[in-house]
């Protein structure tokens, strides 16, 4: 299997930065629902989302790393068909057209020195910003089983769920995703004061899901937090700690509350997001996958594959 080449990776792959308000704020699109999956319907958006990736392919390959090249599918889950306009059969098939999308690009970018792992992404059934809808595990499981399953009939090495908001509903996908046999990654999104926005320590939600999955999850995830947000909740000598395989930070240390108000990006210093990173590496040793969210680019991913593992990097 592919995600064999991660598992057994000396070096942690890089994945992209924050798409969605890379699209926004940088190529002025205005996207219903924060969802990038519609760009997959012109020509012009299909270009600008290949132009997008192969940059950090570019940075990946030079820096002698793997890539996590995500399917832009993170709002493209049945709970976001009607506020999209469209039937389940529709976002169903955007799922499957994302996959091929990113399949060809692959087929295109990767080397032996640059393996790719293609990702189905997928996002919560609310607002990831906020724990307003929270939903029972059986709720999750019914909800977004439909398009685990098709991401995964689709092809895709892996599923990431990210920006989850509260345990339930990691807890439904990592079923689905059980159910058809497909590598689930799980990624909490965290608060300034290093909780999941339910109110729950990360500590305690990644014991819960793996208690209740049987610690199903290839790996966790933190993202959509920037790295002061959550570096000091950071246990190393706890057994969740090393459960953690990857983060996805985000570029500004404003709370959620003030990213969604605010109308102009906050995109940080791209080198001291490195530094961070470096850090947060020191301290986690199973780190696998790194990269940004909210507000990064390709400055940022950059400053981040100038790094290494202290205990991998020889």
């Amino acid at each position: 299997m592919r995600i064999q080449t991660l598992k057994e990776a000396r070096r942690f792959f890089l994945s992209d930065g924050g798409l969605e308000t890379f699209l926004i704020f940088d190529k002025g699109y205005d996207l219903p629902c924060f969802s990038a999956a519609v760009l997959l319907e012109t020509d012009q958006g299909r270009a600008d989302l290949r132009a997008y990736f192969e940059r950090f392919i570019g940075i990946a390959k030079s820096s002698g790393r793997g890539f996590i090249l995500d399917a832009p599918t993170w709002r493209a889950g049945t709970a976001w068909a009607g506020p999209l306009g469209q039937t389940l059969k529709d976002v169903m098939e955007t799922n499957q057209r994302a996959v091929s999308f990113v399949s060809k690009l692959r087929a295109q970018q990767e080397t032996e020195s640059c393996p790719i792992l293609i990702n189905g992404l997928v996002g919560p059934a609310g607002d990831a910003y906020a724990p307003d809808t929270q939903i029972s595990r059986q709720e999750a499981l019914l909800i977004h089983a439909p398009q685990v399953h098709t991401l995964g009939n689709a092809g895709v090495d892996m599923i990431s769920a990210m920006t989850l908001t509260h345990a339930d509903e990691a807890v439904g996908i990592v079923q689905a995703a059980k159910e058809i046999d497909t590598p689930i990654v799980v990624a909490f999104t965290l608060e300034t004061d290093g909780h999941l926005p339910s109110g729950q320590p990360l500590g305690e939600a990644i014991a819960e899901v793996d208690a209740a999955t049987n610690g199903g999850p290839l790996y966790y995830m933190i993202n959509c937090a920037h790295p002061d947000h959550f570096r000091e909740v950071l246990d190393t000598t706890a057994a969740w700690a090393l459960r953690i395989g990857g983060i996805r930070s985000n570029a500004s240390r404003q709370s959620h509350a003030e990213l969604d108000e605010a109308e102009i990006l906050d995109n940080g210093d791209p080198v001291e997001f490195g530094n961070l990173n470096a850090e947060l590496l020191s301290r986690l040793p199973n780190i696998r996958v790194l990269g940004g969210c909210c507000g990064t680019d390709h400055r940022h991913v950059r400053c981040i594959a100038g790094h290494d593992h202290p205990l991998t990097a020889a």
